[in-house]
């Protein structure tokens, strides 16, 4: 069962995978774009100290970030022990601000609690998305914030992702702007906007203007090709 999966995940990776989960992101062979991400997140967010939902997160280094920023954070995940290696985490970094908490994000009992949600990298491995989003979009107060981060179409037939349902047993699902923004609209947000997630550094030349045009003209065709809505970009829904 791709939910049990996720349940033994940290079980099935050994002792390396453990190490490497509660060092992330500087672990990491993509700390770098990570790091770009939360920069654009942390820009669209409601400021600190306003209470911050974090959905599927592992190991606990992104509720960490948001709390030595700032936020009143709560962190969720449906393994015991990602949220036991969570609160190791906590307990190094000697922050408060932060408490987590073991569930299934697609069956959280919140109403209405919370200021802004994020799923970061997390809603792909929901086997109901709806019910992720619809929990997500009860768990806010009135004009409250939902951030997604997700990996765009091509994600689950990848090989890393065939690889990861073949060993671990774990969801791996395409998750682009355009099903999260059907589903949004359907759990009743009322608002929508597209980001795009920062890739590795785009060279346009020191001085060439004629490459900055270039780099320009290039956003504004994938914009207007729907592009957008396809690939792993950041969507903000507003309640």
């Amino acid at each position: 069962m791709p939910k049990q999966g996720e349940i033994d995940y940290i079980k099935n990776i050994g002792d390396a995978g453990r190490e490497h989960a509660m060092n992330k992101p500087f672990s990491d062979g993509n700390c770098g774009l990570y790091l770009l991400d939360f920069g654009t997140i942390l820009s669209l967010l409601p400021k600190p100290p306003a209470k911050l939902l974090d959905l599927g997160v592992g190991a606990g280094w992104t509720s960490i970030f948001y709390a030595k920023h700032g936020y009143d954070v709560t962190g969720q995940d449906i393994a015991e022990d990602m949220i036991s290696l969570a609160n190791l985490n906590k307990k190094r970094n000697s922050i408060e601000n932060v408490r987590f908490m073991t569930c299934d994000y697609e069956q959280t009992s919140f109403n209405g609690e919370f200021d802004c949600a994020v799923f970061y990298d997390s809603l792909h491995h929901a086997v109901d998305e709806e019910k992720a989003i619809q929990a997500a979009y009860a768990a806010l107060k009135p004009g409250g914030v939902c951030i997604t981060a997700e990996p765009g179409v091509g994600h689950a037939g990848s090989p890393q992702s065939q690889q990861a349902m073949k060993t671990y047993g774990v969801t791996e699902k395409d998750m682009p702007p355009r099903l999260i923004i059907k589903t949004g609209k359907k759990a009743g947000f009322t608002q929508f906007k597209i980001y795009s997630r920062p890739v590795a550094p785009t060279i346009i030349g020191p001085g060439f203007r004629i490459e900055e045009i270039k780099y320009l003209f290039k956003r504004v065709v994938k914009s207007l090709s729907g592009k957008n809505m396809l690939e792993g970009n950041i969507v903000v829904m507003i309640k």
